[in-house]
Formats: structure tokens, sequence, C-alpha cells
């Protein structure tokens, strides 16, 4: 084992491990975005004033409650925001801004110059706790670090009641999951017992992974520690902000509030310093895909997804959970088969329980189309993807035998062209492949007399000749193809034939589908027009053209 990455992490001296026994969350946390603080500052080039002040509108529209608007004394655009909020009168009365700052006195001063006029206000005060920042930053030793955390929440305290205000506070011990919970939890009570919390007036205590240092389940031990050992625990709220810098900030953050943690901090899309926050967006979808009302409206995601990338300049990748381009998008054959079977079997059992082979949610339930966003083809799709696009998009239920062959003239024109098809581009090859064939021949007139069964005379155009012939069949449809038998002296069968309407009314249109099976195998004909049997003669000679060509 290589030593130059020790294990980070300090667990709690107790077996904290009751979160492990739950099986989901089971409720939602209080939401606080800090898009406009922490994902803000990890912005190359961080957000203007009015742009801000449309970001913030956002996070209203979403839903969210609690919002951290920004570090006031770090820089005058940060200052300026928050009181054109104030002064524009943009924060709702259900709506708390947070601010952040350090529990130094000058910058504590300088934030509550910045919040004078607002109704609903977090002060969020923070010191580092960790070993590392102990020992390597600031070389204090623990009492000194302590000190500073109450001297902060001290002055909080004065200043409020010197402003005749009610703010309520919020204290992170920052790289808490670098700090050893019993001196964190130390520092915490120190501070709590400053603030006094009540019912009414509850403190925040925030438990920040600053590095994301140890699997999820670390975390958890460390939450719930404090979460059983935290003096006045009914009048504290314990939040959570992780950061993903080992790619489990989600986890972390759901096995934090299996824990007994009561609230989440983070961004949309988890942007923030190095790998980012928490996914607010992901964490609260999986919430509900589980059945949890969460509190945010997530149902016009393309909106949402555009905006924030309009506002950060930030990319959301093609895979992103729940909001990326192709999450629901399925190109594999048995993905895109089991799909259409399991949307068929949700509307015959008009099922209300969401329960579909590889959608973990139904995609309208965030704005996506089933057509354009589900089921998407290029050359690794199956035949029951493009049955299904053409019979959503188009109304054409192909027969069963008849979609592999529609398919692999999709997929050979996806492959020589490697690139997806959109919808109208399959309709496309099954027009001009199965619909409207006409290289050798097309049929003029056709009548039909009752004699030897059915007698069709039958006008066949060829290579500029034109030819009447005379056969009988068992139907209109084997006269007719009689008729081509003679006159190319050819020989098949006829197979798989099959029609449906379109639309209904009077002049609804039919679809037909007819193969002619010889020992080169099964070719194809599709045919359309108001009356069946012309839809069917239709089909049959786009099939016959399809074996002159050599074309199933």
């Amino acid at each position: 084992m290589q030593k130059k990455y020790c294990k980070q992490f300090i667990l709690p001296s107790e077996p904290c491990r009751d979160w492990a026994d739950k099986n989901m969350i089971e409720r939602a946390p209080v939401w606080c975005s800090v898009d406009l603080r922490d994902g803000n500052q990890a912005l190359v080039d961080p957000m203007t004033l009015e742009t801000k002040l449309e970001f913030f509108n956002l996070l209203v529209g979403i839903g969210f409650k609690e919002i951290e608007v920004g570090f006031p004394a770090a820089s005058e655009t940060e200052y300026e925001f928050l009181r054109a909020l104030i002064e524009r009168g943009l924060i709702p009365d259900d709506v708390t801004v947070q601010v952040l700052t350090q529990a130094r006195e000058h910058i504590i001063k300088k934030t509550f110059e910045a919040i004078k006029g607002a109704k609903n206000v977090i002060v969020h005060v923070y010191n580092s706790t960790s070993v590392a920042q102990r020992e390597q930053v600031f070389r204090k030793s623990k009492e000194e670090i302590k000190k500073i955390a109450v001297d902060g929440a001290k002055l909080l305290k004065r200043l409020t009641e010197e402003a005749g205000e009610n703010y309520r506070f919020e204290y992170s011990p920052e790289s808490f999951t670098g700090t050893e919970p019993e001196y964190a939890l130390e520092v915490v009570n120190a501070v709590l017992d400053v603030w006094q919390p009540t019912a009414d007036r509850k403190a925040i205590v925030n438990l920040p992974a600053t590095v994301e240092n140890a699997m999820p389940h670390v975390y958890a031990q460390q939450i719930e520690y404090l979460h059983k050992h935290i003096k006045y625990r009914e009048n504290t709220v314990i939040s959570l902000h992780p950061h993903n810098d080992r790619g489990t900030g989600v986890a972390a953050a759901e096995f934090g509030l299996l824990a007994g943690a009561d609230r989440v901090e983070g961004t949309l899309f988890g942007n923030g310093e190095r790998t980012g926050n928490c996914d607010i967006v992901t964490l609260a979808m999986n919430m509900y895909s589980q059945g949890v009302e969460t509190g945010l409206d997530f149902s016009n995601m393309p909106v949402i997804s555009a905006l924030y990338q309009k506002h950060t300049g930030m990319p959301i990748g093609a895979r992103q959970p729940y909001a990326g381009e192709l999450v629901f998008a399925a190109f594999s054959g048995s993905h895109q088969d089991a799909i259409a079977k399991g949307m068929k079997y949700r509307a015959e059992k008009e099922l209300t329980e969401w329960n579909v082979p590889y959608l973990p949610i139904d995609p309208a339930d965030v704005g996506r189309v089933y057509d354009s966003d589900v089921i998407r083809i290029n050359s690794q799709s199956g035949k029951g993807g493009v049955g299904y696009i053409l019979e959503t998009a188009y109304g054409i239920k192909l027969p069963p035998a008849m979609k592999e062959a529609v398919s692999y003239r999709v997929k050979h024109v996806s492959d020589t062209q490697h690139r997806e098809l959109k919808a109208p581009e399959i309709f496309d090859v099954f027009v001009s492949g199965y619909l409207k064939p006409r290289a050798k021949f097309d049929l003029g007139e056709v009548h039909f007399r009752q004699e030897n069964g059915i007698t069709a005379e039958v006008e066949i155009l060829c290579e500029g000749m034109r030819a009447t012939i005379a056969s009988s069949g068992n139907g209109r449809l084997d006269a007719v193809s009689n008729a081509i038998k003679k006159y190319f002296a050819i020989d098949y069968t006829l197979t798989g034939y099959e029609q449906h309407a379109l639309s209904s009314g009077s002049f609804a249109q039919a679809v037909s589908f007819v193969g002619v099976e010889t020992d080169g195998g099964v070719f194809w004909g599709a045919g359309e027009n108001s009356d069946i049997i012309r839809a069917s003669v239709s089909a049959l000679v786009s099939a016959v053209n399809n074996y002159f060509a050599g074309l199933k």
C-alpha cells in the first residue's frame, strides 16, 4: 500500500451506525441554495449584479426558501447585490436570505451594514477547526480556535440586539470532516451556549465536508455523533454542506440525512469549488423518484438547465442525472424494446405507479418529451425503437415481422452517416424504402369482377410499356398478385398482410403492409390510401419492387 496518501478522516470515539438501518429518506430537508455564494465564487467569470438578480429569481421560482446570497464583506459586487435585493424589495416575505462571514470583527460589522433593512436573514459565521488548518494555517491551539468561534458568536448576538432585529444565526466549523468529532462538538456547543437557541428562533449548525476526504458512510457517522450529543438539539437545525472531491457528494448528503440532519446546503447541478458542491437537483430528484415531496419544482428542467448555463457559463453534461440531454435516451435496441413494451403495458393497464424498464422516473415529470428524448435512433438501435418512433410520432404500427427489416434500413443509414437519426429522418427512410419504391414497375387502373372467385384486370406500367393482365384469385389482393406473377413470370408467397387506420372519421387514411416471401427471404412493402384495398395493392407493388431490387 502506497504511503503518500494515508487515512485523513477521524471517526467518532463510539459506534454511530443507526443510520445504516434506514432504507430511505422519508421527508425532504430544508433546502438552502448557495449558488450565489459558493457557486458564484467557483466561476471563472463571476456573475454580474444583474445576472445575480436574475439567478436569484430563478431560485425563488424553483421554490428555495433559504438562499445564501453572498459574502457581502468580500467584494463591492457582493455588497451591492445584497443592497439591491433589499432596496428594490425583491426578497419575497417567505424567503430568507443568508449571508456568510468569517469570525472576524471587521468582517462581521461590514456584513451587518449590508443586511440592514432585510426582513428575514440568517447570518452565517464560520472558522476552520480541522487538524490540518489548526496546525498548518493558523498554528493555534484547540482553545485558541474555539475562542475565535465563541468571540464571533458573541459579536453576532450583540450586533443583532443593538440593531433591534431578530436575525437567525448559523455556525460552521469549516473542514468539519477533518476535525476530531469530539472537538467539533465542543466548539459547536460553546457557540450554542452563547446563542441559547429557542423553539421560535432555532440556531443552525452547519457541518461541511469542505474537502471530501472519506467515503460517505464516514460522514454519516460523524453527523450522527453530533446529532446524538449536541446541546439544545430540539432547538438546533443540523445542516449539511457536502463537497464532491470524491464524486460522492450526493451520497454523503443522503447518508447524512439518514444520520439525523435536517437541512442541506448545495447548488444547482453541483457547481462549486474544485469538483463542486452537493448537486441539489440530483439529491432532490432522487427523493422525488421515491415518492418524497421535495418542495422544489423541477418540472421544466430544460428551461432551468438553459438559464443555469446562460447565467453561469457552466455546461451541463449530456449524462448529468435528470437534467442532461441524453439521460433518458435509449440507443440500445434491447433497452428501446423494453421501454416501448413497458409504456404500452402501462397504458393498457392504466397504471398510476411508475415502473417502466430503464426509466427511473417519468421523463414528462421534468419536461422531457418521449418521442425526441427517450427513444433515440442510431446504428446501435433495434427494431423496438424504430417501431416505437414510427408508431408514436406517425401512427404507423409495423407488423412484428416487418420491424426488423425497417430497423436494418434505418440502422444502415445511421451507420453510413455516423450519426443519430431524428424522427422525420426515420420516417423518410420508411417512406422511400417501403411506401413509395417504384423503381421497376407500377400499376395503372385495376378493375375487379366476381368471376372464378375474384378476377382482376390489372394495368401494369413497366419500362415505358403498358399491359393489361387478367388473373383470378381467392380475394382481390390475391387476384392482383397473380396478375403480377403472370406478367413477370415470377413466384412468391404473400405473407404478413396487415392493415390499420391512421386516423378516425369518414375519410380516415388506411395503411397496409404486405410481405412477399421467396427463396431469398421476405421483401416488404407498405401502402397508404383512404380505400383499404387500394392501400393493400399499393403495399404489394412496393413489396414486389423491393424484391426486384433485392431490398428487404
